[in-house]
C-alpha cells in the first residue's frame, strides 16, 4: 500500500488543461487501476455521461414512427386517385423521374413491366428494375415515396398526395385500373406482378443460432 501515492502522483503530472472530461477521467481511472498491486480494489466505475441532448417527446417520436409493413400495417388514414397522383408527379416527381417517368440521369425509371413474363434480373443485369417488374409490395412504394421524396423536400408529401402518386404509378404499370383509388385498405391488399418471385429468408444461422 506504500506505493499507492507516489503511482497517483506520477499518474497527476502527465495531466493537461485537456483531460478534463468523462472519457479523460475513465482513461485515468483505467491507468491507476493496472498500476496497482492485485489486492487493490476500486469501486466500479460509472457509467459515462455526456449530459447533451434530452429525451424525445411522444410527438417527436410519433413523426419518426411512419414504417409501414409488407401486409399494410401502418398505412396512415389518405386517399388518392391515379388522375389526382398525375398533377402531383408532374409538379413534384417529373423533374427526376421523367414525364412519364421514363427516368432520367437523375432518377431512376419508375414505369415499365419489361419483361413482363418472366423474372430475369439475375441473369440479364442489363434489364431495368422498375416499380411494375419487381417492387414485391405496393405498401413499399408507399412508404419509399412518403419518407423520401421529393429528393429536395423528403416528407413533405401529405398522405392524400403519397397515396395520389402511389395510385398514378400503380396504374402506369398496369397494377391496378386507372380509375381505382388508394387508401389503407385498397393499397394493403394490391398484388404487385413480382411478389411470387421473392422467397422468405429462412436460413438459420451457424452453431449456436437461436431463435
Amino acid at each position: 500500500m506504500r506505493r499507492l501515492p507516489r503511482i497517483c502522483v506520477a499518474v497527476a503530472v502527465g495531466l493537461t488543461a485537456c483531460d478534463r472530461g468523462p472519457l479523460a477521467d475513465r482513461a485515468r481511472r483505467q491507468q491507476t487501476l493496472g498500476n496497482l498491486p492485485s489486492d487493490v480494489r476500486l469501486a466500479p466505475e460509472p457509467p459515462v455521461r455526456f449530459e447533451v441532448g434530452r429525451p424525445a417527446t411522444p410527438a417527436e417520436v410519433a413523426a419518426w414512427d411512419v414504417d409501414v409493413a409488407p401486409d399494410g400495417t401502418g398505412l396512415p388514414t389518405g386517399r388518392g386517385t391515379p388522375a389526382e397522383g398525375a398533377a402531383v408527379y408532374a409538379a413534384k416527381c417529373a423533374s427526376c423521374h421523367g414525364a412519364a417517368g421514363e427516368g432520367t440521369p437523375a432518377g431512376p425509371k419508375l414505369v415499365g413491366r419489361e419483361p413482363a413474363d418472366s423474372f430475369r434480373f439475375g441473369r440479364d443485369p442489363t434489364l431495368v428494375k422498375t416499380v411494375g417488374n419487381y417492387w414485391p409490395y405496393a405498401s413499399t412504394l408507399f412508404d419509399y415515396v412518403r419518407r423520401s421524396m421529393p429528393i429536395t423536400a423528403p416528407g413533405s408529401l401529405a398522405n392524400d398526395e403519397v397515396y395520389a402518386v402511389v395510385a398514378y404509378l400503380l396504374a402506369e404499370n398496369g397494377v391496378v385500373d386507372r380509375e381505382a383509388a388508394m387508401d389503407s385498405t385498397t393499397l394493403a391488399v394490391v398484388k404487385m406482378p413480382a411478389r411470387d418471385r421473392f422467397v422468405v429468408d429462412d436460413r438459420k444461422g451457424g452453431a449456436g443460432f437461436k431463435e
